[in-house]
């Protein structure tokens, strides 16, 4: 019964898939309540399956996938707490989304597909979740990157979304190559990709801290880590649901979770972890700076993704392993929020640009509201959920030692409050910038709405079970026998500070005009760096990309002038002996007669002198 409906929760989104790829597009606007249908059941038994954790249930469920000989490739359930917790995540964002885009995409011509490609990522990052292996873990991986891929290129008619499909695709796949070498050095050494048996073996430190740093390459592609963060700001060419659901509690989220799920291999290696809270601390900052100057609404929630993930990863490097999966778990309502709010946005004023907004607070309340709490999650203002896992990752740098990364945290968090509220205070406050303002703006209908209202209840409510009032209950749950960092007055204060301090200025910048508009002037060398974005993508371009079209321009001319050249040529000169050959075919006797006559007095003539016949 346990590995039946723990089945369930994979098979459903799995059966909905096939079931709208065969009948989607004869369906259409009616292909929705089957993926919803089919998500929902996969959040009941989540939900369950949670329940029963709480209950003190843990357990492995295997079957055999393959075998040779005495080699066994297994396919397995894993249920604990930190699967579970996500399991339910994965699937609630994921049935809110859905239940949103169906307001968001009515009308489009494959309406069918877009459903079916939600399911199979939902169903592929349920089995990532699952997994006791990591040969299961890498082929759902694989399956979260080539359904974000059609999910990112949907509208591929749009040059611009199928270049930001592809370039995720590319991208990420550069950090899969790391993740894939070492589960071939874990097989090498260990010989087995079991996580039970590789967490219960002893690694020698350099070894283990290899195989973690190659394994945190996969995290860095799949989660938007410095240096290959290049590919999410772009993925928002994507339709503005599938943003919400990549960005908040699937695809980026499966790095985070790869390196927590493979926590005690890192432990092995020391090294490790400080490479991951180094990267993590320089994406935080790196992300929230270039927010500061983007303009596109998608794009500033985008960086923030970014460097929300960055603050995950510095939680998950600093040894504050239950702060950076309760900020996981925060982050997915308040970002999915946030990302589905800007989807009602743009789908009132159609427009992603915050300076072609302005006034929607009176025209749109329950978007203003709901999108305010998710801004007020992500700046980390108590008690919003944002607040109490963002102040238990820098709490956990503080009390580890890592003064330079708890103060870069610190001056993240000041950047993050005041670029979010730039943000609300141009779109929801500021005055009416375009002409399509007036009138035609209104609430998004109830099943948009509906939705936001429900992201804004948990963004509002879900960091209290982190909080001291419950006695830091997430940490016992996700880490049990490890004890929550105790409250540290000065972190807690100077995290409430800088947030209300960022949160101030962007009002006095940008709600009330007493800032002036040039604090830093465009020219301004600093402003150019940031406003684009550190010139990553155009060290790729000049360093990577044009090199890789020059040698790929080389060997196709090589090969079609040289290898096609020589195959063509003596093709060519087949061709002509056999084009001389058929003038002898003429179809006349007297003219064979004589051939054969030519042919017989040169072979008596040949023969006379070979037998040396005078």
């Amino acid at each position: 019964m346990l590995a039946y409906y723990l089945s369930l929760i994979v098979l459903v989104p799995i059966l909905s898939f096939i079931i709208l790829v065969i009948f989607g597009k004869r369906w259409g606007d009616k292909s929705a309540y089957v993926s919803i249908a089919a998500v929902l059941i996969s959040l009941g038994l989540s939900i369950k399956a949670l329940i029963d954790v709480l209950g003190g249930l843990n357990t492995k469920v295997l079957f055999t996938w393959a075998s040779i000989g005495n080699f066994h490739i297994t396919f397995g359930l894993l249920l604990d707490s930190l699967s579970a917790m996500m399991l339910v995540v994965v699937a609630l964002v994921s049935a809110l989304v859905q239940i949103f885009s169906i307001g968001y995409m009515h009308g489009d011509k494959r309406y069918g597909w877009f459903y079916a490609c939600l399911s199979m990522f939902t169903a592929s990052m349920l089995l990532l979740v699952f997994a006791p292996n990591y040969v299961q873990m890498y082929v759902a991986w694989e399956g979260v990157g080539v359904f974000s891929y059609l999910l990112i290129g949907f509208w591929f008619e749009k040059r611009s979304a199928s270049q930001a499909a592809k370039k995720a695709f590319m991208v990420t796949r550069v950090g899969d190559l790391g993740f894939a070498i070492a589960l071939i050095l874990l097989y090498i050494n260990a010989g087995t990709l079991d996580m039970d048996k590789l967490f219960a073996m002893h690694f020698v430190p350099a070894l283990a801290a290899t195989i973690s740093i190659l394994m945190f390459f996969g995290a860095i592609g799949k989660s938007a880590q410095f240096p290959l963060h290049v590919w999410l700001p772009d993925a928002m060419e994507g339709p503005t649901p599938v943003s919400a659901l990549i960005h908040a509690a699937t695809m980026v989220a499966a790095g985070v979770y790869l390196v927590a799920r493979s926590y005690p291999l890192f432990e092995k290696g020391p090294v490790s972890l400080e490479f991951v809270a180094i990267i993590g601390t320089i994406t935080a900052f790196m992300a929230a700076t270039i927010a500061l100057t983007a303009t596109d609404i998608k794009k500033v929630l985008a960086y923030s993704t970014i460097s929300q993930l960055g603050y995950m990863m510095m939680g998950l490097g600093v040894g504050a392993f239950a702060a950076g999966a309760f900020h996981l778990f925060t982050h997915a309502f308040f970002k999915a929020l946030l990302f589905l709010g800007a989807g009602s946005v743009i789908h009132a004023v159609h427009s992603q640009e915050i300076f072609e907004m302005g006034g929607l607070w009176k025209k749109m309340k329950i978007t203003s509201i709901t999108f305010i709490i998710g801004g007020l999650a992500l700046a980390g203002v108590p008690p919003f959920a944002g607040f109490w896992s963002k102040d238990e990752i820098i709490l956990g740098a503080y009390t580890s030692g890592h003064t330079a990364i708890f103060w870069i945290g610190i001056l993240t968090a000041l950047f993050t409050a005041f670029y979010t509220f730039r943000l609300i205070f141009v779109v929801f406050f500021g005055q009416p910038r375009a002409d399509h303002h007036g009138g035609h703006v209104h609430e998004s209908p109830a099943v948009m709405s509906i939705p936001l209202l429900i992201l804004g209840f948990f963004a509002l409510t879900a960091g209290l079970l982190g909080s001291p009032f419950v006695h830091n209950a997430f940490q016992g749950f996700i880490a049990p026998g490890h004890e929550a960092e105790a409250v540290n007055p000065f972190v807690m204060g100077l995290s409430i500070a800088v947030a209300l301090i960022g949160i101030t200025a962007a009002w006095l910048k940008y709600g009330t005009q007493v800032l002036p508009s040039n604090v830093i002037s465009k020219n301004n060398p600093i402003y150019k760096l940031v406003a684009n974005k550190y010139y990553m993508d155009e060290f790729y371009y000049y360093v990577l990309i044009i090199p890789t079209h020059a040698v790929a321009r080389f060997i196709l001319e090589f090969d079609q002038k040289v290898i096609d050249g020589i195959v063509n040529g003596v093709a060519k000169i087949i061709a002509v002996f056999g084009s001389g050959m058929r003038r002898l075919q003429t179809g006349y006797v007297q003219n064979y007669a004589l051939f054969m006559l030519v042919g017989l007095i040169i072979l008596i003539i040949w023969s006379f002198r070979f037998l040396g016949i005078h």
